[in-house]
């Protein structure tokens, strides 16, 4: 049973009872901020009164009245404006319990009625080197955003775009060069603008071995191709290493060279929105505090103040070749002829400024039929018990994920990520994510999961295998305690947390709802050390302690399918 959309229902035919039809979309059932209020409240009273021209008050009164009749209800009052508080009965509980029980089937309850074909594209690094600790954090958000997604009906493709098109790959194999030619005994150095780090070493010395001396003798236009395929070939087997470590793995690559070669894909699309009257010659206006790169000169622009953005964009650079921009309106253009409903772009902190104008390009090339979420990933700064940690030796000038991996291991990681709103700083500390204390998130959920499966154990050592037999026939109704009420109502809300973290693009609602559920456990663990008639396992009292059983069930089914969601894995034993 979903709980808080059949109370939303039940509202919703008293109102209908009532002649009421203006505002029905607008109801909501929610837990109050104060629980001294009730279990849950409605606004029903407020939305439909004013349309209706009555009084909320009022309203909310017949609303209370008929809401007592019902066997899930135990109580309804008005407070405030309008606000109908509702106690819910024991039967209600006893329902969320046995729907808990499975935590598949109850996870199912956020399946959504208009499922979608959406695409998830997230880390897409510059193909250079080793993945930092950032791309750990955008890897992270993107991979646990297409679980929700999945979780909530829609049919997600998770995908890479590997930017192995322009200057950036050059130098890569310009670098490379060098370590080849280092690898056949000469000694180098790397000048400003390549890439100085130990990563390259076995490039070079793969090239040394396949070519031999036959590279240093060429002329660059004619080593550079090979060196730049075998350097992007070796850093995506690198990335993809590397993702492997927190369980990260992308259906598709798509290359940004592909957009060109052998067919010039941007050209197609912008001669297509230049037939739809989007595309002109013109100047753009000069910046505000005149900026250094503003080129004074007629250029190619997309019309992107039509669909938000705050100016028109430039889609050719002075030497005729296309922008990023352009290159990046033909790669959505993909995406929307793929069929896809909804675009998901997982940025770095620093591509702020991409947002308005990608949404303004994705707009038009689909007109207005496809939604484009861009998160955008802050910064990660690395501490070592309250001390900045120094940069990576071998990436030469910052720390990578592998670093972070080894060291602390993929949960921490994983949850840590998810654990802040992505577009807010992250502070990540090697010995806070260790330690095993309640001051550690990942460790405290994890274990509220190992406490559910020790309560078990000590069921079945002190009552019996048995006891663990069909839970869901136990009396739950018997849950009664306010700290047993409060689990149930949290394990309530996970069918409506997950659909929400999945229409607002946010993961890291569930991974703030299962510590929310892991302290209501704990907390409930820690009454029964001070008060032994509340412990989940009492031998004298085999009913009840069935019935707390299946509530501990529910819960460990509800952590265990959350940690999934976010790639974190729920341990019956901490250790």
């Amino acid at each position: 049973m979903h709980l808080f959309e059949t109370l939303k229902q039940r509202v919703t035919t008293i109102a209908q009872g009532e002649g009421l039809s203006v505002g029905l979309d607008r109801i909501a059932v929610e837990t109050p901020r104060d629980p001294t209020h009730g279990d849950l409240a409605t606004n029903a009273a407020m939305v439909l009164a004013k349309p209706a021209k009555r009084n909320p008050r009022e309203l909310g009164e017949i609303i209370a009245a008929r809401l007592v009749e019902d066997p899930l209800v135990a109580g309804a009052s008005v407070a405030g404006p309008g606000f109908v508080n509702i106690t819910i009965a024991p039967e209600a509980g006893a329902k969320v319990v046995k729907a808990a029980l499975d935590g598949a089937a109850f996870t199912r309850l956020a399946e959504t009625d208009a499922p979608q074909k959406v695409n998830v594209e997230y880390v897409s690094a510059n193909p250079t080197g080793p993945l930092h600790v950032g791309h750990a954090r955008g890897a992270v958000v993107g991979d646990a955003l297409a679980n929700v997604l999945a979780l909530r009906g829609h049919a997600v493709t998770r995908e890479y775009y590997i930017n192995d098109a322009g200057s950036q790959v050059d130098a890569l194999a310009r670098s490379a060069f060098l370590r080849y030619r280092e690898a056949l005994g000469e000694t180098i150095e790397i000048p400003s603008g390549l890439y100085p780090g130990d990563y390259l070493v076995p490039v070079g010395e793969a090239l040394a071995r396949e070519h031999g001396e036959a590279l240093r003798d060429m002329a660059e236009e004619a080593w550079l191709p090979i060196v730049r395929e075998v350097s992007i070939a070796a850093m995506m087997a690198a990335v993809r290493e590397d993702l492997d470590v927190l369980q990260i793995r992308h259906e598709v690559f798509f290359s940004e060279r592909s957009l060109q070669v052998p067919t010039d894909i941007v050209a197609a699309t912008i001669q297509r929105l230049e037939g739809e009257g989007l595309i002109y010659q013109g100047v753009l206006p000069r910046p505000k505090g005149q900026a250094d790169d503003w080129e004074d000169r007629e250029q190619t622009l997309f019309r992107s103040t039509q669909y938000g953005d705050d100016i028109d964009r430039a889609l050719k650079k002075s030497d005729g070749s296309y922008t990023y921009f352009a290159s990046d309106i033909a790669y959505h253009d993909d995406k929307i002829q793929r069929g896809f409903d909804r675009l998901i772009d997982v940025l770095g902190a620093d591509h702020g400024g991409y947002v308005k104008r990608m949404t303004a390009a994705v707009a038009a090339l689909s007109h207005e039929k496809v939604q484009l979420d861009c998160l955008l990933c802050q910064l990660v700064k690395l501490y070592r018990a309250g001390e900045p940690v120094k940069m990576s030796k071998r990436a030469g000038d910052f720390v990578t994920l592998r670093d972070v991996v080894d060291e602390v291991g993929a949960d921490p990681v994983r949850f840590m990520m998810l654990y802040r709103k992505s577009d807010a700083p992250l502070d990540f500390d090697f010995a806070k994510v260790t330690e095993q204390s309640r001051d550690n998130p990942v460790f405290y959920v994890q274990y509220a999961h190992a406490r559910c499966a020790s309560a078990k154990r000590q069921a079945v050592e002190a009552l019996g295998a048995d006891v663990l037999d069909d839970l869901s026939e136990a009396a739950a109704e018997q849950l009664v305690d306010a700290g047993e009420k409060a689990l149930i109502i949290l394990l309530a809300q996970w069918p409506q947390v997950l659909a929400a973290a999945a229409d607002s693009a946010e993961p890291h609602r569930v991974a703030f709802y299962l510590h929310e559920l892991a302290s209501a456990l704990h907390t409930q663990w820690n009454r029964g050390k001070d008060d032994t008639a509340l412990r989940f396992v009492n031998a004298e009292a085999r009913d009840l302690t069935r019935a707390r059983l299946a509530l501990v069930e529910a819960v460990q089914a509800v952590l265990r399918t959350g940690l999934s969601a976010l790639g974190v894995s729920a341990p019956s034993e901490m250790r």
